[in-house]
């Protein structure tokens, strides 16, 4: 959660929300995502989606059932539909993101049964390092 602490602080500097993600597989960081809405006047540049870009590059597959997300923020929907479509089982996050959020929204795809293809729902870990998650938010 560190490393994505640092890169939360990167995506701010630039004038981006403060989000930050990597991908760990075997216990070793093999993709990180800054957030880049702004910057790239993209809004699917957020964090989680670029560390899953790098990641499925990196090992030519869609499949990341043997990795683990850490990410500053609670993915968003749009982030949570790339998450169960490339089945990456477990998400550590530090603050939960309300009614945007791929769990704690009105629309839970990280936590949704309903779509066979998508398998079992990950395991979410939520508050940590949520002290330092937050003060990133504060201006």
């Amino acid at each position: 959660m560190r490393e994505c602490l640092g890169l939360a602080r990167a995506a701010k500097q630039r004038g981006d929300s403060p989000v930050g993600a990597i991908l760990v597989r075997n216990g070793e960081i093999i993709a990180r995502g800054i957030e880049g809405g702004k910057t790239h006047r993209d809004i699917t540049y957020h964090a989680e989606i670029e560390a899953i870009r790098e990641a499925t590059a990196l090992l030519n597959t869609q499949n990341l059932s043997d990795c683990i997300m850490y990410t500053t923020h609670e993915p968003c929907i749009m982030c949570a539909y790339v998450i169960r479509h490339t089945r990456i089982p477990t998400i550590v996050m530090g603050l939960t993101s309300g009614d945007i959020g791929g769990a704690s929204s009105a629309y839970p795809l990280l936590k949704d049964t309903g779509i066979k293809k998508w398998g079992t729902p990950p395991q979410l870990i939520t508050g940590v390092l949520e002290e330092a998650c937050k003060a990133l938010n504060i201006d």
